[in-house]
């Protein structure tokens, strides 16, 4: 291997381990509040990606339909769960957040798509499309099973995965797709030549990460976060709604998903199944980041993004073995550190 090698080896490194650095803090955010493994977190990769490229196409995505139908089951859900505990406030709320929101979107983009809208209107409106589906899919699985242990949350996660690439094959088909980049601009960094739009993902990566830092540290939703995480039980005594941490904490999961299937779209043809392996690397990094923190989080995903860059190229054959192998020491280790876990089963109804 030489340096020249070496060095486009970690710059596309780098790059994968930008995206899974994202995803690994969206895992470990749901995690740390909801005690949900978000196995769904890699499909808002995939219905974010095919979406772009189906609005880049001028065509509106069918997809739409799916927040559309799926939001009036949350409503009716949460307008049943509101008159039972004569909460009428919450009618009003959850049919304009449930109901009215993916209904105007979707009109929006079935007028707009067609007439091919400049790039920046176009990625809105996917984010649009895709980041109400995570409240959403909060209140149809895991809201009603909140009490629930680690393990039955662990299997509505898995089972909200298959019924959302189920209707991610009916929507987009088997087909993969490549969204057109929005810069095609590249330069030279020494030996080796950079796409504008990897450069892209590192910096949005790190804006990102940025953002979730100072919404998590300054604002009062965030801090709220960060309490139900710490003490589920002590936070609801102080006034905190366990079911809007977790809702909040779900549509952050999906902004973050669907800003990362953007930042990738262009540089890899996608399918409505790519997002499920993207989305278990991140929980690999978010494995060997502990788990716990959010920057060591970061940094197991940028180390997880390198080994497999130059793990393609010394051992292609082996490099998804070698890539889940390495959780088992983290694993390991983990378990050797925490002598016991605790399963807050008195929480949230």
């Amino acid at each position: 291997m030489t340096f020249d090698i070496a060095l486009w080896l970690a710059q596309d490194g780098l790059t994968n381990g930008a995206v899974y650095a994202l995803l690994a803090l969206a895992l470990l955010l749901v995690f740390s509040v909801t005690r949900v493994i978000f196995v769904p977190q890699g499909d808002f990769i995939s219905f974010a990606a095919l979406s772009f490229a189906t609005i880049q196409a001028g065509q509106a995505p069918s997809f739409i339909y799916v927040p559309v139908v799926a939001g009036l089951f949350a409503a009716v859900l949460e307008v049943i769960s509101a008159a039972r505990s004569r909460a009428y406030r919450r009618i009003g709320i959850a049919v304009f957040g449930y109901v009215v929101i993916p209904c105007v979107v979707a009109a929006t983009v079935t007028w707009a798509a067609p007439l091919k809208p400049a790039p920046l209107w176009q990625l809105l409106m996917v984010v649009a499309i895709v980041v109400p589906l995570g409240p959403i899919v909060y209140r149809i699985a895991f809201q009603p099973v909140a009490n629930a242990s680690v393990l039955v949350l662990f299997m509505a996660a898995v089972a909200v995965h298959y019924v959302l690439q189920g209707l991610g094959l009916i929507a987009f088909g088997g087909e993969g797709l490549r969204a057109t980049a929005i810069s095609e601009a590249s330069f030279s960094l020494g030996p080796i030549q950079t796409s504008m739009q990897s450069l892209l993902v590192l910096v949005a990566s790190v804006l990102i990460m940025l953002c979730l830092w100072l919404f998590m540290g300054r604002t009062m939703l965030g801090q709220a976060l960060r309490a139900t995480a710490f003490n589920r039980v002590g936070s609801r005594l102080v006034g905190i709604r366990p079911q809007l941490a977790g809702s909040i904490s779900m549509l952050l999961a999906a902004l973050i998903g669907t800003l990362s299937g953007l930042l990738i779209a262009p540089l890899t043809t996608i399918y409505y199944d790519t997002g499920f392996l993207i989305g278990i690397k991140g929980f690999v990094g978010a494995v060997l980041g502990g788990m716990a923190s959010f920057p060591f989080a970061a940094i197991g995903s940028i180390a997880l993004g390198l080994t497999e860059s130059f793990a393609s190229f010394a051992f292609s054959a082996f490099k998804e073995t070698i890539v889940f192998s390495i959780t088992i020491p983290a694993l390991i280790w983990l378990s050797l550190r925490l002598r016991h876990v605790a399963d807050d089963s008195e929480d949230d109804e």
